[in-house]
């Protein structure tokens, strides 16, 4: 990797691989779409966030993900690229489609929280990925400017948030593994 002013690493893929059985979250979701009454807008858990429209469903929807993601945290498995955020001497960032609190807590089980300076979770701004805007928060956080940043990631949507935020992009392996 070419020497930049910052990093920033997605979490779930990327760090650590979050134990979240994903099919399950969305079975969750979309038992809270029933109990509020509501025709889920799909199957897809990520259309099923963005389409919960009444404040009440959004905020149950997400907690119900969200605490999926905190559960899965605890025993995620840390992954090469957590080695390598250890030994970085410029600022490091995390920004994920993982709602904060989650990325924290696979950060410190692993002993990386130290080690990371900024944290951008799906719940910290108002847009998530592959919206440029997370990645930008970051890296301002980082005190750095996008073209002197990486992103490092393992997704298309990765890919794209990056070139969106006008970071750099350096995939964890020889390329996607999803949007």
């Amino acid at each position: 990797m070419t020497e930049y002013d910052a990093v920033v690493y997605d979490l779930d893929g990327t760090l650590v691989d979050l134990d979240v059985d994903w099919d399950a979250v969305a079975a969750d979701v979309l038992e809270r779409y029933e109990s509020a009454g509501v025709e889920p807008p799909s199957t897809d858990l990520w259309k099923l966030l963005d389409g919960a429209g009444d404040p009440e469903l959004a905020a149950d929807v997400e907690s119900t993900v969200a605490a999926h993601e905190r559960e899965g945290a605890l025993t995620a498995p840390r992954l090469a690229r957590a080695e390598e955020l250890l030994e970085r001497t410029v600022p490091v960032g995390v920004c994920s489609l993982n709602c904060e609190a989650a990325c924290r807590t696979a950060l410190a089980e692993h002993g990386l929280a130290d080690a990371v300076d900024v944290v951008v979770g799906r719940d910290t701004v108002a847009t998530r990925k592959p919206d440029p805007e997370p990645l930008l928060e970051a890296v301002r956080k980082l005190g750095c400017p996008p073209d002197g940043a990486v992103f490092v990631g393992d997704s298309a949507r990765d890919e794209l948030t990056a070139q969106r935020a006008g970071t750099a992009f350096e995939y964890v392996d020889d390329g996607p593994s999803g949007v």
